[in-house]
Order: C-alpha cells, then sequence, then structure tokens
C-alpha cells in the first residue's frame, strides 16, 4: 500500500510538471508571436482624402488621433501610409506638390505637417510606421492637358513621361526619374523619423515607354526588352535599399500575388528580390485569394513564396483581401461564393501563414475595410471579429 501511494504520488508529479511545462511553451509561442508578429494596415490616399481632406486641422488631428487608437486597440503595430500616390506628398517637399487628398476646399496648404503629426501619434502607441510610395505614377486620366502636377509637368514632351492607356506614368528607364524617386526618398528619410520605406504593385507603365532608352541600350548590350524592363526596376530598387541601409530603416515592397503576372506585366523581378539580400527586407505579396480559389489557391501561393525566400534573410508578411468579405470572387471560378460563405478566411490564412519559414507578419487592405463605421454586413464584422481572436 505504501508503495502503491509513492507511484500515484510520483505520477502526479510527473502529470503537473508535465502540464507545466506544456502551458509555459503554448504561453511562450503566444507570447513569440504577439512580440514578433508584424500585423500592419494599408492606409491609402483614399482614406487620406476621407479623414483629412477638406477638414479643419482640429478636426483632421482628431481623426489621425482616432485612426490611430483604432490600430493600437486592435493590436495592430504597423502603418503602410501612403505619402506619395501620383508624384505628390502629403508633407512640405522640395521635389513634390502637395497632395490633392489632404488640401481643403480652396487648395489650401495644411497649417501642420501630417506625416510628423502621424509619426508621432504612431509612436506613441508603439506602431511603425512606413512611407508608402508609388514611384511612377502621375496621374489615373491620359489627359496631358489636365496635367496640373507641378513636378511631372517639367518633364512633359521629353522621353521622361510616358502617356498610356491607364494614364500618366514616370519613365522607369530614365535616370532623371531615378534620380526623382532617389531624392524624394531621402528628403523623408532625412526630415522624418520614419521606420521604413514602402512601394506597393506598381506597374511598370507600358511596353513602349522606354523605346528610346532601350534603343540606345542594345548598341552596346545584347538583352530583350522585357530583362530590360526588369534591369530597370532592379536598379533603383537596389538603390532605394541601399539608402535604407545606410540608414538603418528598413525597405519593403507589395508586389502582385501572381508571381507570373510580376513577370508578364509588371516586370518586378520578385525572385531575385526574394532570393537575395540586396534588394528588400520583407515583401508584402498581395495573396488576395481564398483558400478555394481554383486558379491561385491561398496556401500552394503563400507557400511558394516562402520558398523563394530559401536562400536569403527576406520576410514574407503577407498581404490579406479583407475587402473582399460577403462579396463575390469572380475569378475565383469554382471559388467564386468563398468570401460570402466564409467569415473566417483571414484568420485561418493568418493561422497558415505563420507556420512559414519566412513569416514576419500580415498585413491587411485597407483600414476601412477593417474600421469603417459605415460597415453593415454580418459576414464582414464576423471575419473582423475572428482577426480579433487571434491577435490578442
Amino acid at each position: 500500500m505504501k508503495k502503491l501511494l509513492i507511484l500515484i504520488i510520483i505520477f502526479f508529479s510527473i502529470f503537473i510538471t508535465y502540464n507545466k511545462v506544456s502551458n509555459k511553451e503554448v504561453l511562450d509561442k503566444d507570447n513569440k508571436i504577439k512580440n514578433t508578429e508584424k500585423r500592419a494596415i494599408f492606409i491609402s490616399y483614399i482614406e487620406l482624402q476621407k479623414y483629412i481632406g477638406n477638414k479643419s486641422s482640429i478636426e483632421s488631428k482628431e481623426n489621425i488621433d482616432k485612426i490611430i487608437n483604432n490600430i493600437n486597440n486592435s493590436n495592430f503595430n504597423m502603418i503602410l501610409l501612403q505619402v506619395r500616390s501620383f508624384s505628390d506628398a502629403i508633407y512640405k517637399s522640395n521635389y513634390f506638390p502637395y497632395s490633392k487628398a489632404i488640401l481643403n476646399n480652396e487648395n489650401k496648404e495644411p497649417d501642420y505637417d501630417i506625416l510628423k503629426y502621424f509619426i508621432k501619434k504612431s509612436h506613441d502607441k508603439n506602431i511603425e510606421i512606413h512611407a508608402w510610395i508609388n514611384p511612377y505614377r502621375i496621374s489615373n486620366n491620359n489627359d496631358i492637358t489636365k496635367l496640373d502636377n507641378i513636378t511631372a509637368s517639367k518633364y512633359i514632351n521629353t522621353n521622361n513621361i510616358g502617356i498610356t492607356d491607364k494614364g500618366i506614368y514616370y519613365n522607369p528607364a530614365s535616370s532623371k526619374v531615378q534620380k526623382l524617386i532617389i531624392n524624394g526618398i531621402e528628403e523623408i528619410i532625412n526630415n522624418y523619423d520614419i521606420d521604413g520605406i514602402h512601394f506597393d504593385d506598381y506597374f511598370y507603365p507600358s511596353n513602349d515607354i522606354d523605346n528610346d532608352n532601350y534603343n540606345e541600350y542594345i548598341k552596346d548590350n545584347n538583352i530583350s526588352k522585357e530583362d530590360y524592363h526588369l534591369l530597370m526596376v532592379n536598379n533603383l530598387v537596389e538603390k532605394v535599399h541601399k539608402l535604407t541601409k545606410k540608414n538603418n530603416i528598413v525597405f519593403g515592397i507589395s508586389p502582385e500575388g501572381n508571381i507570373n503576372n510580376n513577370y508578364n506585366k509588371n516586370y518586378a523581378d520578385v525572385k531575385k528580390w526574394a532570393g537575395e539580400d540586396l534588394y528588400v527586407d520583407y515583401l508584402m505579396p498581395q495573396i488576395y485569394y481564398g483558400f478555394n480559389n481554383e486558379v491561385q489557391p491561398f496556401y500552394d501561393v503563400v507557400n511558394t513564396w516562402n520558398e523563394l525566400t530559401k536562400k536569403s534573410n527576406v520576410k514574407i508578411i503577407p498581404a490579406l483581401a479583407l475587402y473582399k468579405s460577403g462579396e463575390k470572387d469572380n475569378y475565383a471560378k469554382s471559388g467564386i461564393d468563398e468570401w460570402i460563405l466564409n467569415d473566417n478566411i483571414l484568420m485561418r490564412q493568418i493561422i497558415t501563414s505563420r507556420n512559414l519559414d519566412s513569416y514576419e507578419g500580415f498585413s491587411i487592405f485597407r483600414y476601412d475595410s477593417m474600421f469603417s463605421e459605415s460597415i453593415k454586413s454580418e459576414t464582414v464584422l464576423n471575419e473582423i471579429k475572428n482577426i480579433k481572436k487571434i491577435t490578442k
């Protein structure tokens, strides 16, 4: 009987010890996720126009405070703030005019530094803020007679600008354009306590925007037009990365989730960026697909991106499409109704992504998709609740 009692005591001691270790491991894992996981939100010029444009400085500051508080209260820790969307700036710049998104009805300049205020309020809550830039886009309107951007106007009738079906863009092959973009980024870094620089899924404007540059280049080099496009973008990306490294901040790009499209139409050399340490610190592929997407299923796509980084230190931060919640996904073929029938897709995508070797976090496109007061759909509201369950 005494031996039996001793065995029982030993058994319970082992059981209790095991549970303590097991619970500690779970706690450690949860804390590690909470402390290291990037949880990012895109704030676009559309939100800036809504919450800052045509507002008094008092009202716009109150709106920024609310934005930051919403993000912080949901345990997000990173903002991708669009500071340049159309060869413009939401801050006073020596290179670019003020963004129309932040001007009032009389086109008056803001009476406070919006970017500085965003950064201070974010840092007060331990939230990183990255300056999101669209480097090439000037206008979505291709009528050159309506172009009133004072920076872009200097390049009219030169090969530094191209007019396309999609709008007016800078020529990526122009050395003057590359210098303008670099100078603009350096200005931000020098004047603001920014945590990172971010490019979106900018498109190479057109196949013929750089014809003159290409014809000159192939006099001494044997290269296809497609590879030339990739080279021109890579040159800019590498320069930006060197600049950010010099200033101890990070640089990331948010390319299209479909890897083939990056090569076939965007001329974004994502395999090189992911596989080497010379171009970016993180990639934020826009994996705006559901699990049942017949063409680009989320699980396969996110794992393919992860595989690209096997030989580098580049991190993966998948960008996720909350804006699709409750909507038909018309390009998903048999998965067309997935976002209508399910309200936990993003939660499952985040959990899936956390198993990636190169995982550093996730991002949501965009702020209003998660925090707009006009959200009424039960599917969307439940999707948001499920996201918050795993970001406590």
